[in-house]
């Protein structure tokens, strides 16, 4: 059985359920082989990224996943995200995300072309109805299009495979789990995959391809 990577997670220091701890643990035991910890930040809360960072080096020196430090950017001004982004990286997050302009909140009109004009983002999450404009300002910056199994967010995840298959744009499938029920197995996110339109290639790229070379990219794995 193929091995799940989930790059879009929260724990309880911003408003998921889980302590980092026990989020790894069921991660684990649902056979996931990397999980990214990306809880919400902005100009209020930036510098508290470190804080879970000994829990994560906990987990990865005594249990069989790897937990990235990461953060998502999340509701924050337009005008703030690049730098935001960039601070969330000088203080050791590896993996940044920005909440795009998902289809079930009030989420700034410009979120979405802000983060992909950033040099510091790496995924924008739930990106909504992403314009082919800004599909393409995101391949030119190497940032990845999320497919989401998050409850409302996925509700773009037809338009956005349709525009990443035009544009050429790298997809991932999270979850951007906040409660245990969240996290789902490698089977489940194939079938969210699917539920998109990709086919069997796109969905195994997305699931497993694109998540291991962004990673590699960065030296983790």
């Amino acid at each position: 059985m193929a091995k799940r990577i989930d790059l879009h997670m929260h724990s309880l220091f911003s408003d998921g359920e889980l302590l980092p701890s026990e989020l790894a643990r069921r991660a684990l035991k649902l056979n996931h082989e990397v999980i990214a910890i990306t809880d919400h930040v902005d100009w209020s809360n930036v510098d508290t990224i470190p804080a879970i960072q000994d829990a994560i080096d906990d987990i990865n020196a005594n249990w069989d996943i790897t937990v990235v430090l990461g953060a998502e950017v999340t509701h924050a001004p337009c005008e703030s995200i690049d730098g935001i982004a960039k601070k969330a990286k000088e203080l050791g997050a590896e993996i940044v995300v920005v909440h795009g302009e998902t289809l079930n909140e009030p989420v700034t009109p410009g979120t979405n072309r802000a983060a992909v004009e950033s040099k510091h983002v790496d995924i924008l999450g739930h990106p909504g109805l992403i314009t082919r404009e800004e599909a393409e300002i995101a391949l030119k910056n190497n940032i990845y299009l999320e497919i989401s199994a998050r409850n409302g967010h996925c509700l773009g995840n037809g338009h956005v495979a349709n525009i990443a298959r035009e544009v050429g744009n790298k997809l991932l499938v999270n979850t951007d789990t906040h409660s245990p029920d969240n996290i789902i197995t490698f089977e489940k996110s194939y079938q969210i995959a699917q539920g998109a339109g990709l086919t069997h290639e796109e969905a195994m790229k997305a699931l497993v391809d694109n998540p291991r070379e962004l990673l590699k990219n960065k030296g983790i794995l």
